[in-house]
């Protein structure tokens, strides 16, 4: 492991430019399309291994690769590679009385650690973005994934190699020993900046004790999705459908509806009706129950704090915006949270007072996510109270200095 940091720290300090970084990237899209099969074919062994492990199967799900995925996965690096370099961008530049000329200007972080589970996308994009924007990564895939990770890191690599650049701005842990993680976390901080945890709640906290460097990450994804008083019914129907079930995997799905008081009687029937019509299972308190017609559940305290990742919601009745910026505020995770209204000033006071890292209005939640967001792909969403938040892609992945000039100026 010592040998790996001393490696990606070496990778780190070379400058690649702009054009040969878009060239490494166009030939691993090129080598992930010749490999498909190939790259399909370590899926299933994968696949297998994790029905042996009993894995869940909304895990298998994630991890499942086929030739649309690897479609997707293929158009997400050619977007990074015609994304803007963000590499030595003059942020800021401004000139002082004392006669010094101030520039702040974007340099790489360095070297990250990414340490995952399940879903193989995040070794394409995680290693696509990590070069783009200068920084050297080492990849801790989960045990379950091993075949598939092995070679979309491979491949990539062979990228590096044709266009003679460090391989080593790319390394992959082939190993399924879960001890390498605490070593990774406790005793690599000479060698790695940053942390980015992507993964289940077992896993975010684990990094969160052992790690020794800085994580950016999130814990969980518990979005909420409010329906106001001034909602459109047609518009909330379809909105919450696709929050909630459009994939009931990911860290942007709706796991708590909110609906205010004044709406139920005509909203709650034809919302929960479309989602129990495709087995969503329905906890709700107990104005819910009076009003809905369908199957229901008694929502019981933990219900209000819980992470679902399948076809299940909470629903809760409240009294204002107020209440459910409060709701929000207490059991959400700062991910993303959504308020469906046709009243503008509500909306304004519902996003700016949420502590969410990304705050929406009449829009699914299951937009958190950076290739929705123009990045071209993500490392991950972070809920930090520092920057960056929500998304962090190319621009995020990028740190700064100050360069200075002057005409030989010194201080009195």
């Amino acid at each position: 492991m010592k040998l790996i940091g001393i490696k990606a720290r070496k990778a780190s300090q070379s400058n690649i430019n702009a054009k040969i970084k878009n060239r490494v990237l166009s030939d691993y899209a090129k080598l992930i399309e010749k490999e498909k099969l190939f790259i399909i074919k370590e899926n299933i062994k994968d696949i297998k291994f994790a029905k042996t492990k009993k894995i869940k199967q909304n895990l298998i799900n994630r991890l499942q690769i086929n030739n649309e995925k690897l479609v997707e996965i293929i158009k997400s690096i050619k977007k990074i590679s015609k994304l803007k370099d963000p590499v030595n961008v003059t942020l800021k530049s401004w000139n002082r009385p004392n006669g010094l000329n101030i520039k702040r200007v974007t340099i790489p972080i360095g070297t990250i650690g990414v340490i995952y589970e399940s879903r193989p996308n995040v070794t394409s994009d995680v290693a696509s973005l990590c070069f783009k924007s200068g920084n050297a990564v080492i990849l801790k895939g989960g045990s379950e994934a091993i075949n598939t990770n092995r070679i979309l890191a491979k491949l990539f690599r062979k990228a590096l190699k044709k266009n003679k650049v460090d391989e080593n701005f790319i390394q992959f842990i082939d190993t399924r020993e879960r001890k390498i993680v605490d070593v990774i976390l406790s005793k690599m901080s000479k060698y790695i900046d940053v942390i980015i945890p992507r993964g289940g709640k077992n896993l975010v906290n684990k990094v969160q004790e052992l790690s020794k460097v800085p994580i950016i990450g999130h814990l969980e994804g518990l979005c909420h999705t409010f329906v106001d008083k001034d909602a459109e019914l047609k518009m909330a129907i379809r909105v919450i459908y696709n929050a909630k079930l459009r994939n009931t995997s990911i860290c942007g799905a709706t796991e708590t509806i909110l609906m205010h008081e004044k709406i139920v009687k005509k909203f709650c029937n034809p919302i929960l009706k479309k989602l129990e019509d495709k087995n969503c299972k329905i906890y709700a308190d107990n104005v819910i129950k009076k009003n809905y017609h369908g199957k229901l559940f008694s929502a019981k305290q933990k219900d209000w704090s819980t992470e679902y990742l399948n076809a299940s919601v909470s629903v809760k009745v409240v009294k204002n915006v107020y209440e459910a910026i409060e709701h929000i505020n207490k059991y959400g995770t700062s991910h993303t949270d959504s308020i469906i209204t046709k009243n503008r000033k509500t909306a304004i006071l519902f996003i700016k007072k949420i502590k969410s890292s990304i705050a929406m209005h009449n829009t699914s939640t299951q937009f958190a996510d950076g290739g929705e967001f123009g990045f071209g792909g993500e490392v991950g969403i972070s809920t930090n109270t520092l920057p960056p938040r929500g998304p962090v892609g190319l621009e995020q992945l990028v740190s700064y200095k100050y360069e200075i000039s002057s005409k030989g100026k010194i201080r009195l």
